[in-house]
């Protein structure tokens, strides 16, 4: 790579550092892309509301504030044209923090929590853990009593995973089995410390059943001591500047306190938590923002180019905000619909837009390369990976994944390819849910990584670059690309 793209590379690594240190939970992410978008000019509407859309305008709305699909519409769009979408999600495992959380034992303060997705959970332990989310917050002004939705995140380390001592378990080394329900509780506080500090006998309640207005401190009591440690209520209290007592209700999980960062002996690789899959959702966005930034960038465009980041994707995509709800096809009718009457349009802008599924894959490990195809060895500064599977687990195809890789050859990017052993069970993605949900062509892709799902994983810098790249010439040359290719014919 030259220097100016090494430069180039580097400062859109950098960027991503950015969005993966303002992105712990899903719901975080949500909230830096929309701040990115509206700085870009996108403006913000609601899925509760008409919509007032027009050619050559820019628009994003969030369904559970945990996702978030944005798209541009062309100048010269009409309806029955298709729509140009990279689609991504927005969660990724974690330990997410039970109803009840509150749990005392052995003269110490934990947090119950439960694991969400298929994380490596041997890698939680001794790292030193916060919490962040979202909480529910009852306000009261001028007698009037409403409730917000707020985000928070308590920044400093609170809690830890301690590993037992080998001296305690001296087979450990011959296999570390982790027991999710008993092994993985964090450490708050000891009982101890909490009572010499005041705070296990303060009252912090999540009760919403009734007003607190009118009560003093002391009296705002209820379910919320009882359901969690009043020393994590006051924390969460004190982040967003409201009383324990107001809070209502959260929805948190326990987050590594060590910040993203580009580092190794020659500064090539990014180690964060969260490259699955906030990598490909930051690339798709920053692609989308930076190929609709200028004034020209959709006067010539007949399509829709959109990008669409899913929550809950590690557990299956089937929720209201998942790949698996209507959202997507929602978003197809409504933009359709409104250029036209006409229903029949829909079926036709279906048939002429295109998909990426953009998730993050396997990179070679070279201490295990007998895990690896021997012919389908994705590597780092390799460029992006296109998936490919027989049975569908993957949704790629002849046409789809040569249309992805047309693109590269024009701009000179590294396209890899990748398939599972024949004698290992094959992942999966959004990408065969929507195509199947919506009949959209798909293919499905990838920047390689290695410790996927770990509470620390690791990406190549080069390989950051290379995946912005292929996205915008994705955005800008489609139309041109699918012009030349006669299928069903």
């Amino acid at each position: 790579m030259a220097k100016d793209g090494q430069r180039e590379g580097s400062s859109v690594a950098a960027d991503l550092v950015t969005f993966l240190n303002a992105s712990p939970t899903a719901f975080h992410a949500v909230d830096e892309a929309k701040k990115r978008l509206k700085s870009a000019g996108y403006q913000q509407i609601s899925e509760r509301e008409d919509w007032s859309l027009e050619a050559g305008k820019k628009y994003f709305f969030t369904r559970n504030h945990s996702t978030i699909v944005a798209f541009a519409i062309g100048k010269k769009y009409v309806a029955g044209n298709g729509f140009h979408i990279i689609g991504a999600h927005t969660d990724s495992p974690c330990l997410k923090l039970k109803p009840v959380t509150k749990v005392s034992k052995g003269g110490y303060l934990e947090v119950g929590v439960q694991t969400y997705g298929g994380g490596l959970w041997h890698t939680w332990f001794d790292r030193d853990l916060t919490v962040a989310g979202r909480m529910i917050i009852r306000e009261t002004k001028d007698g009037s009593v409403s409730y917000s939705h707020q985000l928070v995140r308590i920044e400093e380390p609170i809690m830890r995973i301690p590993t037992l001592a080998i001296h305690l378990d001296r087979g450990v080394n011959d296999g570390f089995k982790v027991n999710t329900q008993s092994h993985l509780l964090p450490v708050l506080a000891t009982s101890i410390k909490a009572e010499l500090n005041g705070t296990v006998a303060e009252n912090g309640p999540l009760d919403c059943g009734g007003t607190t207005e009118g009560k003093s401190s002391s009296e705002k009591s209820g379910t919320g001591s009882q359901k969690h440690h009043s020393l994590l209520l006051q924390l969460l209290a004190a982040k967003v500047g409201c009383h324990p007592g107001d809070i209502c209700d959260f929805e948190l999980q326990a987050c590594d306190t060590q910040p993203s960062i580009i580092a190794g002996a020659t500064k090539e690789f990014i180690y964060s938590g969260r490259l699955d899959n906030l990598c490909s959702s930051f690339c798709s966005l920053k692609a989308l923002i930076d190929t609709t930034s200028s004034e020209s960038s959709l006067v010539d465009e007949t399509s829709v180019r959109m990008v669409a980041l899913f929550d809950h994707e590690e557990i299956g995509s089937d929720s209201a905000q998942g790949a698996g709800s209507p959202v997507m096809l929602d978003s197809l009718s409504r933009i359709t619909n409104y250029f036209s009457s006409d229903s029949k349009l829909l079926e036709k802008a279906i048939q002429r837009s295109f998909l990426v599924s953009a998730d993050m894959a396997h990179a070679l490990h070279p201490n295990y390369m007998d895990k690896h195809e021997d012919n389908h060895q994705p590597k780092l500064h390799g460029g992006l990976v296109i998936k490919h599977n027989a049975n569908q687990r993957y949704a790629t195809n002849a046409i789809t994944a040569f249309i992805f890789r047309e693109i590269a050859i024009n701009h000179n990017l590294p396209v890899q390819d990748f398939v599972v052993r024949n004698d290992m069970p094959c992942g999966s993605t959004i990408g065969p849910i929507l195509a199947s949900g919506t009949g959209i062509r798909t293919v499905d892709v990838g920047a390689p990584q290695l410790s996927m799902h770990s509470i620390r994983e690791m990406c190549a810098v080069d390989d950051v670059n290379y995946c912005y790249e292929h996205f915008k010439a994705f955005f800008q040359e489609f139309t041109n690309i699918d012009s030349k290719v006669s299928v069903d014919i």
